[in-house]
């Protein structure tokens, strides 16, 4: 009956922001009742648990990040915008797309994800393009900065995890996936820069834009808003860790023992549960490089899938005012795609 209830709450987790607005809406609130719900149901709630949780430091340092980041570009957003107007102006817009997911991808493993993600969402509060275009570039940067920052232990805590459980040097994750990884970030920068081409070919950037994203920013970026948006993020934390030790059960019970390839496409629940804690359940030092290779970069390229699944889709979304369904819309088939690659790549070819 856990197992069932369990499978039924990832469901609702899976489902329900996309057909309910309400709940779009409230996301993060809705993932901390979620994991509430899921660590009750298996019987993993409790004080120790909590202390736990709070004891965390990237809960303080995500939050903290996140807030003063809105807090600086609500002071310099015009310094920052005329920057990047200008340098839009000197460099086409597609090359300068091409370059910030690249530039961003590779070096989220030293400046981490969330300062690589920091750094994202102001660039993109200043590009000239709607809304709905800047969801699809901002999902393709967040995944490019989600595997990149898996190089080093430094970059996020799927990377410091895995490295500390495999007790390897600072470059192991480098060396074993960075075949796999830097020419992914490449290609998604790539992808991004044709995204915008096929725009301006279309003569679908208007440069108003700016006026109009200038006026929209000075909406929604007051401070009582950058404080509710670092609050969410803090929720969101909350919910993340609470849902990772909710469905330790499943894990442990059912997942970890599974076939590599298997595990590979399981591992698409990383798209709402916490990849660091999935990682850590199924990565073991007597596993060969190939099974480890296999089950990482499962859960790298399925955290592009939705806003949970990462660190940069939690931080963009939330300062970027991406709902659910928009990301889901461009964050599933471009994941979907990278997974089947990767699949033929590692276990076809």
């Amino acid at each position: 009956m856990v197992i069932v209830a369990l499978l039924v709450i990832l469901l609702m987790i899976l489902i329900l922001p996309l057909v309910n607005r309400h709940i779009e809406h409230n996301i993060e609130y809705f993932l901390f009742a979620m994991g509430v719900a899921a660590a009750f149901v298996s019987g993993v709630f409790s004080y120790d648990l909590i202390a736990h949780i709070f004891k965390n430091h990237l809960l303080y340092l995500i939050t903290a990040a996140v807030f003063l980041s809105g807090l600086l570009f609500e002071i310099f957003k015009n310094k920052f915008k005329k920057f990047i107007g200008t340098v839009v102006t000197h460099i086409p817009l597609k090359i300068f797309v091409f370059l910030v997911i690249i530039i961003l991808g590779l070096t989220a493993s030293i400046i981490t994800a969330i300062i690589a993600s920091i750094i994202l969402v102001e660039i993109i509060h200043s590009l000239p393009l709607k809304h709905k275009d800047k969801v699809v570039i901002t999902v393709i940067a967040s995944l490019s900065i989600g595997m990149g920052a898996a190089l080093t232990p430094i970059g996020e805590p799927l990377a410091t995890i895995v490295t500390s459980k495999l007790n390897e040097s600072f470059l192991y994750l480098f060396t074993t996936l960075g075949i796999y990884i830097i020419p992914a970030v490449l290609a998604l920068g790539f992808l991004g820069l044709l995204y915008i081409n096929k725009l301006e070919k279309s003569s679908l950037i208007i440069e108003e834009n700016y006026v109009e994203e200038a006026e929209e920013i000075k909406k929604i970026e007051r401070f009582q808003f950058i404080f509710i948006q670092a609050f969410k993020i803090f929720v969101f934390i909350l919910a993340l860790e609470l849902l990772g030790a909710g469905f330790k059960p499943i894990i442990d019970n059912y997942i970890i023992h599974l076939d590599s390839r298997l595990l590979y496409w399981i591992n698409m629940t990383s798209a709402v549960l916490d990849n660091a804690t999935l990682a850590a359940a199924e990565i073991s030092p007597a596993m060969t490089t190939e099974q480890i290779q296999a089950i990482l970069m499962g859960l790298l390229i399925s955290g592009g899938m939705l806003i949970p699944g990462n660190i940069p889709n939690i931080i963009s979304a939330g300062k970027l005012n991406i709902k659910s369904r928009e990301w889901a819309l461009v964050g599933i088939p471009l994941s979907l795609i990278g997974l089947v690659i990767y699949f033929i790549i590692h276990f076809v070819v």
